[in-house]
């Protein structure tokens, strides 16, 4: 695992678009999974994770009472990996992590909270190509049937369509990245991906620390949040866009016209 402290917003762009043009579709197109976050410090422990106590046995009583009584919501859920992206997407912990596919989503996340431009923030940059050379051999079939890097709920549920198999595919580590179904707008507008690890009470940060190649770490300084928030404001990537609905636009405005505190440095 590589990590870059960042200089600038230019060289932002650079190390955040870096290694995007794939020579064999002649096209810029990066396979590469973002997840930004306020405080460089923060692990990637899921919300599963931070519960604590025998959450693994936690993971399948939730997920279960989940399933009874959400029955007959508007979003309808064929299979597990539905209904777990589902349970993820309105906050029951699961051993699912958020990504996107965008840089630029990942970094409103790192620059959403103002009370926390005293600290510098992380982007964690993951190129699933080289996280699926670990996969088991019946994932990497699939993928390779369906000419994808990263996989649908559809996909998963052919493969392995409960917990306990996909637990008992290797005795490896593993981590791979699905694409969640198109539930509202939030998961299409931030352009979501989820993560799973095939062990409940794995922690993704210390899966990667082991990994060599296609895991970065770029950590922006607490100067620069400001600059970057503001170039995010003007490209459109708000609340009033990642989150639709009357709650997102006051978020957006409550963060927007924030004043800066008084004597602030420069860049805080």
């Amino acid at each position: 695992m590589l990590e870059h402290q960042v200089s600038s917003w230019v060289e932002l762009q650079e190390l955040l678009f870096a290694g995007s043009w794939n020579e064999s579709l002649h096209r810029f197109r990066p396979t590469l999974a973002f997840r930004g976050a306020p405080n460089a410090s923060h692990d990637l422990a899921t919300s599963l994770n931070r519960r604590g106590g025998d959450y693994s046995r936690q993971e399948h009583v939730m997920l279960r009472a989940f399933r009874k009584y959400a029955r007959g919501t508007s979003n309808p859920c064929d299979t597990l990996w539905d209904w777990l992206a589902l349970a993820q997407h309105h906050g029951l912990p699961t051993r699912l992590l958020d990504w996107t596919f965008s840089p630029y989503v990942a970094l409103h996340f790192l620059t959403e909270n103002t009370e926390l431009y005293g600290m510098d923030g992380v982007v964690w940059c993951v190129d699933y190509r080289e996280t699926n050379r670990l996969l088991p051999r019946p994932l990497k079939n699939q993928l390779q049937k369906e000419g994808a890097d990263v996989f649908s709920a559809e996909m998963l549920a052919e493969v392995t369509p409960t917990l306990s198999s996909f637990n008992q595919l290797t005795r490896r580590s593993f981590v791979l990245f699905f694409e969640p179904p198109s539930l509202d707008e939030r998961i299409v507008n931030q352009f979501a991906l989820f993560s799973v690890m095939n062990d409940a009470s794995s922690r993704l940060d210390e899966f990667l620390q082991h990994q060599k190649k296609g895991v970065r770490r770029l950590i922006v300084p607490a100067r620069l949040k400001r600059e970057v928030r503001d170039k995010l404001d003007q490209a459109n990537i708000t609340e009033r866009v990642l989150f639709p609905g009357l709650d997102g636009l006051s978020r957006w405005l409550r963060r927007y016209y924030n004043p800066r505190p008084p004597g602030a440095p420069e860049g805080l």
